[in-house]
């Protein structure tokens, strides 16, 4: 063996592997303190960028899920207004029933007008309730609502199916083709409530004496003597005909097929509806579209000669619910849940107009109709009378039995709202759920490709730990190897 200095090979091959057991040794530090077996690209390429993509999954699913809790809290925020209202609607209706009694004197039903309006006051202010900042039930974030609006439709689905408008009142039957047994000496009043007004037409007997112009389409024309009344007649065909149409059944589609009494009219998507039974129905449509328009509450109701009501025909032709609810024309103001890790991932949350005018309590504006121009119409018969209030009214016994079918119609549109309230909710827990069970499922396969297994990397380090010992202990050796070669030169 050859004795040299200038290259001593047995240094520097114990250097490189100390070098190179101190590198590791390093590296497994650096796992054990931090807990990470990828703590770089250098660590792995392919494996950090996956790991990454995962974090900001994890971290984008998480504020999906905060996004989905603050969407809950929103609804809540709402769903507690309504459900004040509906207490409120629900106090109301009491309210209505008692002034309907004639136990009340008129002061009594002046207390009781009080707080009526005190609780249609509370109703707006009820409709004004934020959530950091923004209104939910002023009607400002609606749905899209269809260019013009929509029209109050009130059906009837009690009625005998083949009842048409051209169906006389003394020929009228029950769903089960029962006569209603109406009478020619009967009076009929038909009430109905448009902006807050309450109005009523009462007719007796059901017959027209003599020639009398009535109103038809498309012109006035004259009747025969006697000519019975049919239930167009009293309801398009009176006083009622500035605010209220009725749907023809025989109203054709484009295709030239006939629509039907089951067909309804159509909703704020312009999409057509149809009777929850699928059978004909009898239905009714304001006159004018919007809230402007609304037909909050119809009544009908019958009474013999000797004025007393005919419960069992009442029970039948005042049965015209609300199916179709009046709405203001607008674009789709509709407050959006992000809720996904990719755009447009979202739930959309409409408000419909939860103020007493959009639930038929009070006028949509300031025009009250004016009671002379049914006494100068000739499409009203002379022995029509008019009773015209400004509001919502319960200060006789005759408009608070009015109010209670309205209020009906207003609790049903509160509660309609409410269910689909809940019906969003419960979608956003759900979400809320499934966002949290994907963040933590995508976070334990980031574990598995990042995470280091601390049992290893402990061996690892201490094994480094002694090699690089073992490799400095060896420079040490092989240095003073070298210094063997001074002997030669003594």
């Amino acid at each position: 063996m050859a004795y040299v200095i200038k290259n001593n090979m047995d240094s520097v091959n114990a250097l490189k592997n100390l070098t190179e057991n101190t590198k590791a040794q390093n590296k497994s530090l650096q796992k054990a303190a931090s807990g990470e077996k990828i703590n770089g690209a250098g660590d792995g390429a392919s494996e950090y960028a996956i790991s990454e993509r995962m974090r900001v999954q994890v971290k984008s699913l998480d504020q999906d899920d905060m996004n989905a809790q603050n969407g809950i809290s929103i609804l809540n925020t709402a769903s507690g207004a309504i459900e004040s209202t509906i207490n409120i609607l629900r106090t109301m209706k009491e309210k209505a029933i008692d002034a309907a009694n004639d136990s009340n004197s008129d002061v009594d039903r002046a207390a009781i007008q009080k707080v009526i309006d005190q609780s249609i006051d509370q109703i707006n202010d009820n409709a004004q309730v934020s959530y950091n900042g923004i209104m939910m039930l002023d009607g400002s974030r609606n749905s899209a609502v269809v260019e013009g609006g929509t029209y109050t439709h009130l059906t009837n689905e009690k009625l005998a199916t083949d009842t048409t408008f051209e169906t006389t009142l003394v020929d009228l039957k029950d769903r089960s083709n029962n006569s209603l047994g109406i009478q020619k000496t009967d009076t009929i009043v038909v009430s109905w409530v448009k902006n807050g007004e309450t109005k009523t037409v009462s007719i007796s007997p059901l017959t027209y004496e003599g020639q009398k112009k009535v109103p038809a389409f498309p012109a006035p024309i004259y009747v025969p003597t006697t000519l019975d009344h049919n239930l167009g007649t009293i309801i398009s065909r009176t006083a009622a005909d500035v605010d209220i149409d009725i749907v023809d059944g025989n109203e054709k589609n484009p295709d030239g097929t006939i629509k039907g009494f089951n067909y309804i009219g159509t909703d704020e998507a312009n999409e057509p509806v149809y009777t929850t039974s699928g059978e004909n129905g009898i239905t009714l449509k304001a006159k004018e579209p919007g809230l402007a328009g609304q037909i909050a509450g119809l009544t009908i109701a019958v009474f013999d000669s000797d004025g007393n009501p005919r419960k069992s025909v009442n029970a039948a032709l005042d049965s015209f619910t609300e199916t179709i609810q009046a709405q203001n024309q607008s674009e789709d103001n509709a407050l959006v849940f992000q809720i996904g890790t990719k755009a447009n991932q979202s739930i959309k949350a409409g408000f419909m107009d939860m103020r007493a005018s959009a639930l038929g309590l009070e006028s949509a504006s300031d025009n009250s109709a004016d009671a002379n121009k049914y006494e100068d119409s000739t499409k009203v018969p002379a022995n029509t009378n008019i009773i015209v209030s400004k509001k919502l009214n319960v200060s006789s016994q005759a408009t608070a039995n009015v109010a209670i079918n309205v209020i009906d119609n207003a609790l049903q549109k509160a509660l309609n709202q409410q269910t689909m309230i809940g019906a969003e909710t419960s979608r956003l827990e759900y979400t809320s759920a499934n966002l949290v069970m994907s963040s933590e499922n995508t976070q334990a396969a980031e574990s598995v490709i990042r995470d280091a297994d601390m049992a290893k990397t402990q061996t690892a380090y201490a094994r480094d730990s002694i090699l690089a010992q073992a490799a400095q202990a060896m420079l040490a050796q092989s240095n003073q190897n070298s210094s063997s070669v001074l002997s030669l030169l003594q």
